[in-house]
């Protein structure tokens, strides 16, 4: 079993994802769930889930009507307003929906330095846990401080972090500052991680899994084998990387596993913490 635990789906406008900028132009098209399935059944990739791009009630309800349709897509994360005393009354419109496994707000472009620390969107999180409903963090490194105490509020929430928090990534060496939050958020046991996106952090001109390899090291060490996940962010990661050059990549870094961690990694992992009932 190999779970993908982080892609998009988009009908592309300019108006609907501004993120999207002009030096993105690969990602200026629609991506759907068939073009998605072409990619995973070429890379031996068997399920899915699906991971808010857009942060509107609108893009939760239509990842939810292509995982209905789609088998293979077996959860969504979408998005809500946590930070709205009717949050409550947004996620009691989903309890219907069995296929909604978490939210996640994109935290790492939110101009307020404190912003995981507001009490408004931690009430909001406090509402996350009687639905059974985890919570992706996505975040910058730099961010990462604010996150460690931001999961203590909430020692019973389940937390994923995307991403391994996106730190910089280049020839000059490991990003010790991203190092030291990592591993602190790491010591937190309800906190698991995505090894994803790693690719669209690079900042020299290529990559290679060499360098990556330090990373992998990382974020395997800090959170181990059972609470690290595969994730592709797809299409995103298509600035940089085919679908199945980064899946290659993964192999090729998880490839020391034993076969049971492997397991784990690949899908494993993301079955247990996402509820998805597979197997």
């Amino acid at each position: 079993m190999r779970i993908d635990a982080h892609h998009h789906l988009w009908n592309y406008s300019a108006e609907s994802y501004p993120w999207i900028d002009d030096r993105m132009q690969v990602l200026r098209r629609d991506f759907t769930p068939r073009d998605l399935l072409e990619e995973m059944r070429a890379s031996r990739m068997d399920h899915a889930v699906a991971v808010q791009a857009r942060q509107s009630i609108e893009e939760t309800r239509f990842l939810l009507d292509h995982a209905g349709s789609h088998p293979f897509i077996k959860g969504v994360v979408g998005w809500v307003p946590l930070a709205d005393p009717d949050v409550g009354r947004v996620l009691e419109s989903f309890r219907d929906q069995p296929l909604l496994k978490g939210v996640r707000h994109v935290v790492q472009d939110e101009p307020d330095d404190r912003f995981l620390d507001r009490d408004d969107f931690n009430a909001g999180i406090r509402a996350l846990r009687p639905l059974g409903l985890v919570y992706d963090i996505l975040i910058y490194g730099r961010q990462l401080p604010m996150a460690v105490r931001f999961v203590d509020r909430h020692p019973e929430q389940r937390f994923v972090i995307d991403h391994i928090a996106k730190p910089r990534i280049g020839a000059a060496g490991i990003d010790r500052d991203w190092e030291r939050g990592f591993r602190a958020l790491a010591e937190r046991p309800h906190v698991s991680c995505k090894f994803s996106a790693l690719v669209t952090e690079v900042t020299e001109p290529t990559w290679t899994v060499a360098m990556l390899r330090p990373y992998w090291d990382v974020a395997l060490e800090a959170f181990g084998p059972r609470r690290l996940m595969f994730g592709s962010d797809w299409p995103v990661c298509l600035l940089r990387s085919s679908y199945a050059d980064w899946v290659a990549a993964a192999g090729a870094l998880a490839g020391d596993l034993a076969a049971e961690e492997r397991a784990a990694f690949w899908g494993g992992n993301a079955n247990r913490e996402y509820r998805l009932g597979i197997g």
